[in-house]
Parts: structure tokens; sequence; C-alpha cells
């Protein structure tokens, strides 16, 4: 038995639709967007996604904090903490509301995400 061109079309399809599906899964996981630097508190993502790193470009003489939140003035719902110290932090979490960042007196901080 011999397989038909349509069959091997159609398997041929069904390759590309995995493989699309498995980098669209990469760039939710390794964050498809990046914000620029973030030197005050600022709402960067409003709905669900996913907070994939945390890049502190300047250090601070304070911590600073990511918030699950839709509004800078509602930070009820930390999702991480940013050190103090020049460096990236994987972060892969999740969050529901929105991507709010805080960072620490002095610090300026890059954040990678994905939204949806």
């Amino acid at each position: 038995m011999s397989a038909s061109i349509s069959d091997i079309l159609t398997a041929a399809k069904n390759i590309v639709t995995a493989i699309n599906g498995l980098g669209q899964t990469y760039l939710k996981v390794q964050g498809a967007l990046r914000s620029a630097s973030i030197t005050a508190d600022t709402l960067v993502s409003s709905g669900q996604g996913r907070l994939a790193s945390i890049s502190v470009i300047v250090p601070g003489s304070t911590d600073g904090m990511i918030y699950d939140s839709n509004a800078v003035g509602s930070l009820i719902d930390p999702l991480a903490v940013i050190d103090s110290t020049v460096g990236i932090t994987v972060a892969n979490l999740p969050y529901n509301n929105g991507l709010v960042v805080v960072p620490g007196t002095g610090m300026t901080v890059v954040v990678t995400y994905s939204e949806g």
C-alpha cells in the first residue's frame, strides 16, 4: 500500500503545525516581549501572561518588587522580588491580572514577559 500525494501533504501540514505550536510555546515560556528600561512604578502588561525573566541593569539601594496587578496603585499580590544587584533572574511565573514593576531606589530594570 502506498501513500497518496494527499496523504503526504496532510502529514507535512501536520508537522508544520506541530513545529509552529512548539515555537509559540517556547516564546511564551522564554518571553516574547521585553519592556523598556523601568526606573519608576510601571504597569507593563494588563491581563494574563507569564513573567519570564527580570534583568537588573542598574543596581539599587533597596530591593524592588513585581506584582500581579492591573494598576500601579494596587500592590496587593506580590509575584517576585527584584534583587538590588545587577544580574538576570529567570522567573517563569504566570500572572493573572497584569504585571506591575516597582523598582528599588535608584534601580533600572527590564522584564521579559509574554501575554495571553
